[in-house]
């Protein structure tokens, strides 16, 4: 991202960057409790790893047949695997915060699906005014968060 008032708005506040994550994996009968504990590990690296808001974190869970997920060409079977996305708005995370997310996303994924030797995450960084959230683009919600009047001190 080019420097300016946009790129300093983002290094600034990321907290408030909205990170969204899709998670293929071929179990179209993944229990609940397994669906529940991806979603809730994964938000949990999004605030914890990457700096972002739990309430702006969407998870989406897409479970595919076995014969709809290919290894090599072909169909897989007798075993589980799993890759995730993620939009994340370009500027908000240093190259160490995305490896520690890749690495303990990865971790997360083994943990609660068995071993994964194929399982892959990807970062997809888009250019805040390319991505938006709830009809606004991030780069008018940063600018719009930066002028913002300051809020009230409180009176006792």
């Amino acid at each position: 991202m080019p420097p300016g008032p946009a790129a300093d708005t983002l290094q600034h506040e990321p907290r408030r960057a909205m990170p969204y994550f899709r998670v293929t994996v071929p179990d179209p009968d993944l229990p609940a409790d397994v669906r529940s504990a991806l979603a809730e590990g994964l938000t949990g690296l999004a605030v914890s790893v990457l700096r972002k808001a739990a309430a702006r974190t969407i998870v989406h869970l897409n479970l595919v047949p076995a014969g709809s997920y290919f290894v090599d060409g072909k169909p897989l079977t007798g075993t589980r695997d799993a890759h995730v996305e993620a939009s994340i708005t370009a500027g908000t995370n240093s190259a160490a915060e995305k490896a520690a997310f890749i690495a303990r996303a990865h971790e997360l994924l083994s943990d609660l699906l068995g071993p994964l030797p194929r399982a892959g995450v990807a970062l997809h960084e888009l250019h805040p005014e390319s991505y938006g959230y709830h009809g606004v683009t991030q780069f008018d919600f940063y600018r719009r968060a930066r002028n913002a009047p300051a809020p009230a001190p409180a009176t006792p």
